[in-house]
């Protein structure tokens, strides 16, 4: 909800600008007597220096959104034009405008000077207000509030993969690499906590028979997940892929090395996105998608491309709020012994009881478990 517009007072992040320390030995020190003595030896005591923790936003707006609170500057929308970012390279961000004019745009110093605990001021799939300087660069003036945000921790940060999409298209491999179920029910999760619709995706079905996913798919399907099983190379599952993209604002993510961009080539071979193969001795993925491209559809609807990842860690996700969002346990929440049971250890626990009854899989218990641990997958 936006406050009224009005002069802000707010926090800017710590330590942007490096003050060298004076560095003044014992027998240089001037005499009480001197004219230097009576120098000023550095800021005021009232903090409205250059490197004052605060400063005053004229003309702004608070807004909590997806990707938490946000201060928001006004802008001249008389010269200023409204964008979507297309991908973020640097200190560059590439901006499409209403037209479908191309803009480089850096950064205003403002907004990445504002305290917060976003890894990065602008993401993919931003919305922006941008003020051209030319017909091809342009400055971003402002950020507008965020939806469908998809995001993890980075080094105690926020790193926002992508912004403003409606569908999580989970993708992940049958084998080379190996599928990682618990890498699923993280990115889960995050589109249970953001209200995004996720759609599983399992690649590579060619290398397994694929027989031996139906217990792993059953168990999705029965919680209400849609899973896919398709194969780039073979084109199997293709079509059904490109209905769920058709129309919709999509994220594609998952590991490295399981065929997100080769899944896309197939999806519109047009796009012609670079793949690389699986690492012969580790049968990991290599890095071969390097930053987050959000790419218009010819068939409708847009689909943004990210990096592979290795480890999903969760933000801003309490231990107390994990049971939540996985779908099989919240209706035994309520029926345990105590408020405030974890469902790992204590007696007379309703959750516990199911998965011994068979009603919850095992696996996935033992995956909520790690997750509300804390633990890294």
């Amino acid at each position: 909800m936006c406050s009224k517009k009005r002069k802000l007072r707010t926090d800017f992040r710590k330590n942007r600008e490096v003050r060298a320390r004076d560095k003044i030995r014992v027998e240089h020190l001037p005499d009480e007597d001197s004219s230097e003595a009576d120098e000023p030896r550095g800021e005021r005591v009232s903090g409205k220096g250059s490197i004052s923790r605060k400063r005053t936003v004229a003309g702004a707006e608070i807004v909590e959104d997806d990707a938490g609170v946000m201060v928001l500057p006004d802008v001249d929308r008389t010269v200023c034009r409204l964008g979507r970012v297309l991908r973020v390279q640097g200190l560059i961000s590439i901006v499409r405008d209403d037209n479908d004019a191309i803009f480089q745009c850096a950064t205003r110093r403002l907004l990445k000077t504002l305290a917060t605990d976003q890894r990065h001021v602008v993401a993919a799939g931003d919305i922006v207000w941008f003020r051209p300087e030319g017909s091809t660069e342009g400055i971003i003036e402002r950020v507008e509030p965020r939806r469908g945000v998809v995001s993890r921790t980075s080094r105690g940060r926020q790193h926002v993969l992508v912004a403003n999409v409606d569908q999580l298209i989970i993708v992940t491999s049958a084998a080379e690499p190996r599928l990682k179920p618990n890498l699923i029910d993280r990115l889960l999760v995050t589109a249970e906590k953001m209200e995004i619709r996720p759609v599983i995706c399992i690649n590579k079905i060619d290398l397994v028979e694929p027989a031996d996913l139906m217990p792993l798919v059953g168990v999705y399907a029965q919680l209400g997940y849609e899973v896919l099983l398709v194969s780039a190379a073979t084109g199997v599952g293709v079509d059904r892929l490109r209905a769920r993209l058709t129309g919709a604002e999509s994220v594609v993510s998952g590991q490295s090395g399981v065929g997100k961009s080769s899944l896309l080539n197939a999806v519109e071979p047009g796009l012609d996105l670079r793949v690389q193969a699986v690492s012969e001795e580790t049968q990991k993925g290599r890095h071969t998608t390097t930053t987050a491209e959000l790419i218009p559809l010819p068939f409708g609807g847009y689909v943004v491309d990210t990096p592979g990842i290795r480890q999903f860690q969760l933000w801003d996700v309490i231990p107390e709020e994990v049971a939540g969002f996985f779908r099989e346990l919240r209706p035994y929440v309520s029926r345990c012994r105590f408020p405030d049971c974890t469902h790992t250890h204590e007696e007379n626990c309703a959750v516990k009881d199911a998965v011994a009854d068979g009603w919850i899989d095992t696996r996935r218990y033992e995956s909520y478990v790690q997750i509300r641990s804390g633990d890294a997958e």
